[in-house]
């Protein structure tokens, strides 16, 4: 009887310890802080840095783009969080908006946030109560963006410096 408790317990250990190789070999964590991370989203305990979220708001509120997404990186270090993930879309979009010419760049990154953030919302859809913002949803967002990296002629339209950030 001994024996194969002994053996069930072998298999048992090795079946859990082939998941975890399996598991780091797919989640492929750059550190360790990222495994942590990566453990809680799959225990469904992962929560963001709600102090460095509010601080990023608060720097998005001021016009200071790069210091908010840099906050809402350290908030998000999992990028599991789908509103975090709108509001450095958001940040990119806001930085990358000119009168007369759009940062590609930018915009490009804008659009990578968006897709994490529509592909982590429930149903693939993302709204954001905010009142300080004109655009409301994550498509909205992926919208303005994507005119944004299209080249077209009326981005020689003089009349362009006239229109409204969103």
């Amino acid at each position: 009887m001994q024996r194969k408790l002994i053996q069930v317990i072998g298999i048992v250990w090795t079946a859990l310890y082939a998941s975890a190789i399996i598991w780091l070999y797919a989640t492929e964590p750059r550190s360790l802080k990222e495994v942590a991370a990566n453990t809680q989203v799959a225990a469904g305990l992962y929560e963001i840095n709600q102090e460095k979220f509010n601080n990023g708001l608060a720097l998005f509120r001021r016009d200071q783009f790069r210091a908010a997404r840099d906050e809402w990186a350290g908030a998000d270090a999992a990028q599991k969080d789908p509103r975090v993930q709108f509001y450095i879309a958001y940040a990119f979009y806001r930085e990358g908006w000119g009168r007369t010419y759009y940062d590609d760049a930018l915009f490009k990154q804008g659009l990578a946030a968006v897709g994490r953030a529509i592909n982590l919302a429930p149903n693939g859809s993302l709204t954001v109560d905010d009142p300080d913002l004109q655009l409301h949803t994550a498509a909205e967002l992926k919208v303005e963006l994507e005119q944004g990296t299209e080249k077209s002629w009326s981005d020689l339209n003089p009349l362009k410096v006239f229109r409204q950030r969103k």
